[in-house]
């Protein structure tokens, strides 16, 4: 088992190197050469900053049983396909149960977008948000 993580906008990347070397798992943190990150465990794995570049290298890296963190419902649904744990920074688990409907609903929204229509964000991050993600992140280590 790996922890990938789409770390270019990850929040919660300390809890995850923090669990990981608890159980002494590999991260493997993906950014673009926008960012710079060494947290002194895990692997960055450094690629353009072209259009899901990271997203890509990601999902290629995948294997089954890794654990994926993303945001990203796309690389959610293809870390699935590959047999992989996804989970998002809030601690959402990623399922065949809730993948379709989180799919459509960026769907949606993309639409009302694109028509010039407004959809809320995310509200701020608390700090229920990081426990939600590490009680939800430990749950995956373990199974």
């Amino acid at each position: 088992m790996n922890i990938l993580v789409d770390a270019d906008a990850c929040p919660v990347k300390s809890i995850i190197v923090r669990i990981a070397k608890e159980k002494n798992i590999n991260v493997f943190m993906f950014i673009d050469t926008s960012h710079i990150l060494d947290d002194g465990y895990s692997k960055t794995i450094t690629v353009d900053k072209g259009r899901d570049s990271v997203d890509i290298a990601l999902i290629n890296k995948v294997t089954k049983g890794d654990i994926v963190v993303t945001q990203d419902f796309g690389v959610a649904a293809l870390a699935l396909g590959k047999g992989a744990n996804a989970i998002n920074q809030n601690g959402l688990i990623y399922s065949n149960d809730n993948i379709d409907r989180l799919l459509f609903e960026r769907h949606i929204s993309q639409k009302i977008r694109r028509a010039k229509g407004r959809v809320s964000g995310p509200g701020k991050r608390t700090p229920e948000d990081d426990q939600k993600f590490e009680e939800a992140l430990k749950r995956l280590v373990m199974e």
